[in-house]
């Protein structure tokens, strides 16, 4: 059995636990005991409680809950062998975790801090997790399909070589579960047009298409609620861009409950620590994969010549001091972001370590700590790569298990709704 390159120990089928952060809040921790008594301890992520559970501004001062689960050894296995398995799905609520990623190929650094990497570490820390690529979502944007197919190789090898175990979480294909498309046509009759009209990602990206956004464009938010409520997941890692569409399937699953009886758990956001990663050549916006300037953006299997010309090209500003402010010097404050990301150094001791340099020797230095970073993962990548039935069989095993946990709950949802 393979593992990723920044793997740890394999659970067996039986090594599980539950993560269940409380719906109490206080400034800035919120502890809790998980129902399997097993107790949870603080986390570098943050669970919003679900839409309508907020006092005004409760974001602004920075009430978020922060919880992590205990050892996975000290709970009993739950039925089935998976955990939160078929003989659970009906009546009770199992604390689960739900996130996908589009194949878009090789992951950016900035898909790799603000997403992955918390993944990874949600698998270590959580019995029930799901990931899935997103290979629906992906049609909203036009692609060849030869490209799409490779697109969903190369994503799957990344984030293995990343550290995502199969043997610790679900990680499948979306469009291998056919529920998730099912369960959107329900919840898309349940969900008003006009709140999909204000959502900035339609017009964000409907302006991209020149105008002219496609019907999966306008409701994949829908599909998205469906993704998560499929498997009555209770939480829900997220950028910052997407809490208004998880806040979407917050409303949709209080709907569903409103009208169909009491069922779905309404899903919490978990937000990463890491700040937001930023374009090298625009400091003012996210890194994209589509970013139109190829210096812009850093890929996790970037070569070393690659970035270092990258981080040298990287927009600063005319002052040659290193300090953190980034609302007057973003280009400088995002390589900081960056070198305290990759070194796990805070922000005070990346400046403390950067003291005395100019930018121009200290792009060089961030440079050579993301080389440092993803060198073992870059490896582990072109190893993958060259097993497509592997990456294939990995998607495929991870869609039946999938299908084994969805079918008992999208069984129910069929019933309440009137199909049998």
């Amino acid at each position: 059995m393979r593992t990723g390159a920044a793997g740890g120990r394999s659970a067996g089928p039986g090594d599980v636990s539950s993560c269940r952060p409380s719906g109490r809040r206080s400034l800035g921790l919120v502890l809790s005991a998980s129902p399997l008594g097993v107790p949870c301890r603080p986390s570098a992520v943050a669970a919003f409680p679900p839409r309508g559970t907020r006092g005004l501004g409760a974001r602004e001062r920075g009430l978020r809950q922060q919880a992590r689960c205990g050892d996975p050894a000290a709970a009993p296995a739950a039925a089935g062998g998976w955990p939160g398995g078929p003989a659970s799905a009906e009546n009770t609520v199992v604390d689960r975790i739900f996130s996908g990623i589009q194949p878009t190929g090789t992951p950016h650094l900035g898909n790799y801090l603000g997403a992955i990497q918390n993944w990874v570490n949600l698998q270590e820390e959580c019995s029930s997790v799901l990931y899935s690529i997103m290979d629906m979502h992906s049609l909203t944007m036009p692609k060849e399909p030869a490209v799409l197919h490779q697109n969903i190789l190369d994503t799957t090898a990344a984030i293995l070589a990343c550290g995502i175990d199969p043997k610790k979480c679900f990680l499948f294909r979306q469009s291998l579960v056919p529920n998730h498309a099912e369960l959107a046509w329900i919840l898309g009759c349940l969900t008003n047009v006009s709140h999909l009209l204000r959502l900035p990602q339609w017009k964000m990206k409907r302006a991209s298409q020149n105008n002219e956004g496609t019907v999966g464009l306008l409701t994949y938010p829908v599909l998205q609620a469906a993704d998560i409520l499929l498997y009555k997941s209770t939480h829900v890692p997220v950028g910052e861009d997407q809490v208004l569409h998880l806040e979407l399937a917050q409303d949709i699953a209080q709907h569903f409950n409103k009208k169909y009886g009491e069922f779905f758990p309404v899903p919490k956001a978990i937000l990463s620590t890491t700040k937001k990663i930023k374009s090298l050549r625009d400091p003012t916006v996210k890194m994209s994969k589509s970013d139109p300037q190829k210096l812009a953006t850093v890929n996790i299997a970037d070569s070393p010549d690659e970035i270092v010309l990258k981080f040298r090209k990287a927009v600063t500003d005319f002052t040659s001091e290193v300090t953190y402010n980034p609302a007057s010097r973003p280009g400088v404050s995002n390589l900081v972001s960056i070198h305290a990301a990759v070194t796990g150094l805070s922000i005070k001791e990346v400046l403390h370590q950067s003291a005395g340099l100019d930018t121009a020797h200290y792009k060089m230095v961030v440079a050579e700590s993301v080389i440092q970073k993803f060198a073992p993962i870059r490896n582990e990548i072109k190893k993958l790569q060259e097993d497509k039935s592997y990456l294939i069989k990995v998607l495929e095993d991870g869609a039946e298990k999938a299908k084994e946990l969805a079918t008992p709950i999208y069984q129910e949802i069929r019933r309440r709704v009137g199909f049998q």
